[in-house]
């Protein structure tokens, strides 16, 4: 029992773990000669408490593991500030370029109930004459569900992504007009980089959030031209979202073409201290795009996070009748052939969007990889041994098949009794 309950605490509290079957073997190596000496350490499945090695299913999403997916959000979460204060291999000097805080909307595809703001971000009524609760179901699905435009809905989640990348390139045109300088004679005094969530509104939209930034030549190692500021940041993004645009299929001889909605959000980025609400601060940002870094369309679809097998599996769902016809019409679109491409079926359970929820640009910030290499680095140094007339090198021998995934009864009651926790006991959160 008590090597069962080590085993399961060192998960982190992960509740899908993966099982593996298989061995690892560490070796003693001679330096000098190469040759392969006395068993240092040797790892069995068999041999451990649970039949099968445990391993985290680092999911992202929280509506399918809470504890892997925080360790998720605090990478994120460090990722998003590096670029934004320094720190990880980013140097200081960040803080002060031009940066800004964006959120670009889709379209509309139809009226849908609503809390309009009013003065002084008092909630107003909706359209049906109705002053709805921040926690009401009806948010976000449409007043006319037979005019609301299903098609282009999900075609537009299908296309956000080649849409985004679309408009980091004009992104970077509107800045080099803006400074008078040629596209090319761009890239030798600056260089935009950005960092970037999705989020579904609900009506299942996508919608993205972006930290924009202006460096100098070589990225954040440099300092931007004088003629770099939030301000002309902030223009060249208003003028970029507005014109950019992807065309998209013809469908029974209706062309679609995919925009960014009027709704467009650009807000300066403050060092200074969180005052009052006014100041839109580093760690505000941060934070803000963490916590949708671990989100999906369950935001609008309640609890479908998996692919569907067959279209037959929606009865059984607990959703909106506004999210099953979103599904049903990827499904739908799906089985068209000049549609292939997009692999609307695979993708029905997210609306049609299949890009990443979370993307950078190269010279932003530190990677996510790098976060979960130093993190592995740290297990590394804690489990090692300071016993004297240690080995210099070790050769390892390992063979992991999978096995499943889950914990037992028996074992997911047991780990209930854990306190959990994102990581290791005595891991450090930040990597």
């Amino acid at each position: 029992m008590p090597d069962l309950l080590r085993q399961l605490s060192s998960l982190g509290g992960c509740t899908h773990p993966i099982r593996l079957d298989g061995y690892r073997t560490e070796y003693d190596v001679n330096t000098r000669t190469g040759e392969i000496g006395t068993v240092l350490h040797r790892l069995d499945s068999t041999s451990l408490p649970a039949d099968h090695l445990l391993v985290r299913c680092n999911n992202r999403r929280s509506s399918r593991c809470e504890p892997c997916a925080e360790v998720y959000r605090r990478d994120t979460f460090h990722l998003i500030t590096s670029g934004l204060r320094g720190g990880k291999g980013v140097p200081e000097r960040v803080a002060a370029h031009p940066r800004v805080f964006a959120t670009f909307t889709a379209p509309g595809f139809g009226p849908v109930h609503n809390r309009p703001t009013g003065p002084a971000g008092s909630a107003r009524r909706c359209r049906c004459g109705v002053h709805h609760d921040q926690d009401d179901y009806t948010l976000g699905t449409p007043l006319d569900p037979d005019t609301y435009d299903y098609e282009s809905a999900v075609l537009w989640n299908a296309h956000a992504g080649p849409l985004w990348r679309r408009f980091s390139t004009y992104l970077r045109r509107e800045v080099a007009k803006r400074a008078g300088l040629s596209q090319r004679a761009f890239r030798q005094y600056a260089r935009v980089s950005f960092a970037k969530v999705a989020e579904y509104q609900k009506r299942g939209a996508v919608h993205f959030h972006a930290v924009i930034r202006i460096d100098g030549p070589e990225g954040g190692d440099t300092s931007p031209p004088a003629w770099a500021t939030a301000e002309l940041l902030t223009d060249a993004i208003g003028a970029a979202a507005a014109h950019v645009r992807v065309d998209g299929p013809v469908i029974d001889g209706r062309a679609h073409a995919f925009t960014f909605g009027r709704q467009l959000d650009v807000r300066a980025i403050r060092s200074a201290d969180f005052d009052g609400g006014q100041e839109l601060t580093e760690r505000a940002v941060a934070s803000y795009i963490a916590k949708y870094a671990t989100k999906g369309a369950e935001t609008a679809t309640g609890a479908l996070d998996r692919p569907l097998k067959f279209l037959a599996e929606l009865a059984q769902l607990d959703i909106s009748d506004h999210a099953r016809q979103l599904i049903r019409t990827a499904w739908t679109l799906g089985a068209r052939k000049e549609l292939e491409e997009l692999r609307l079926r695979a993708w029905a359970h997210m609306l049609g969007f299949r890009g990443h929820f979370s993307t950078k640009s190269r010279r932003y910030s530190t990677t996510l990889g790098a976060l979960r290499t130093a993190r592995a680095e740290w297990r590394r140094a804690q489990a090692a041994t300071a016993a004297e007339g240690g080995t210099d090198t070790t050769l390892v021998v390992s063979h992991w098949v999978f096995a499943g995934t889950g914990l037992s009864s028996a074992e997911a009651w047991l780990a209930s009794s854990l306190d959990p926790a994102p990581g290791t006991e005595g891991e450090p959160t930040h990597g």
